[in-house]
C-alpha cells in the first residue's frame, strides 16, 4: 500500500491536501451482481477471474457498449475531481489518472490497490437509463475491503478501510448494488440530485474522513504503511 500511496501521490503532483488521496469510480460494463456475491459466498474470496473486466474508456470506441452513456459518466467523474481538487484541495482521481500498465497489474487489482491506498473510495452512479451497470470495481474493491474487515484482510490494510467507502447515486436510481451495498459491505450510501447537490456530498464525506483522521477517529494511512 506504501508504495501505491507515494505512487499516485508523485504522480498526481502537489496540492492543498496531496496526501489525502480521493479515489472516484463510475459505472462501466454491466455484469450481475448476483454472480459476484455467489462467488464470494462459495470461496470465501471473491474470485476476479468469474466477473467480466472493467471496460477501460479510452478503449470503447468501437465496441458494443453505449459510448454516449459511458461519456456522460466521464464527464461527471472529470466534473467531481476537479472540484475536489480546488476545493478542499484534495488529491482526487480517475484510474485512468494512474499509468500502471496492464502487463504490469490488471485493471482489476489496480482497482483494488488504488482504494486501499486512498482515503477515501467514491463511486458515483448517475441515472443512465433503465439498465444501471456498474463494473468490476464495485463488487471486487467493496469485497476486498469488506475481507479486510472479516480478518481476511492485506496485512497493509487497515480493517475499518471499508468506513472510507461512499456510494452516491442519482436520485431515482434503483439497483441491486445499492441493495448490496447497504446490506453486505455497510458502506455509506446518499444520494444527490445534480452535479452541486453531488459535489456537496461529496466534500461532507471527505471532510468528515479528514476529521476523523484528525481526531483519531480513523487511522492516518500514512501512520500505517511501512
Amino acid at each position: 500500500m506504501a508504495r501505491m500511496r507515494e505512487r499516485i501521490i508523485s504522480t498526481l503532483g502537489d496540492l492543498s491536501h496531496a496526501r489525502f488521496l480521493v479515489y472516484l469510480m463510475g459505472p462501466y460494463k454491466t455484469f450481475d451482481i448476483e454472480a459476484v456475491l455467489e462467488a464470494a459466498d462459495a470461496d470465501d474470496a471473491l474470485d476476479l477471474g468469474r466477473i467480466p473486466k472493467s471496460v477501460d474508456f479510452a478503449s470503447l470506441v468501437g465496441s458494443d457498449v453505449d459510448t454516449e452513456r459511458q461519456d456522460a459518466v466521464l464527464d461527471l467523474l472529470l466534473f467531481v475531481r476537479d472540484r475536489l481538487r480546488t476545493d478542499p484541495g484534495v488529491n482526487a482521481f480517475l484510474a485512468v489518472d494512474i499509468d500502471v500498465p496492464l502487463e504490469e497489474m490488471d485493471a482489476g487489482t489496480q482497482s483494488i490497490e488504488f482504494a486501499r491506498a486512498s482515503n477515501a473510495i467514491i463511486y458515483v452512479v448517475p441515472k443512465l437509463g433503465d439498465n444501471l451497470g456498474v463494473g468490476i470495481e464495485t463488487g471486487s474493491v467493496l469485497e476486498a475491503l469488506y475481507h479486510g474487515r472479516t480478518g481476511d484482510a492485506n496485512p497493509e490494510t487497515p480493517a475499518d478501510h471499508h468506513e472510507r467507502v461512499l456510494f452516491v447515486h442519482e436520485s431515482g436510481v434503483r439497483s441491486a448494488m445499492i441493495a448490496a451495498v447497504q446490506d453486505r459491505w455497510e458502506a455509506r450510501v446518499y444520494s444527490y440530485t445534480d452535479r452541486e447537490d453531488l459535489v456537496k456530498q461529496v466534500r461532507l464525506f471527505v471532510r468528515d474522513l479528514a476529521r476523523r483522521e484528525q481526531h483519531g477517529g480513523l487511522p492516518t494511512l500514512d501512520d500505517n504503511t511501512p
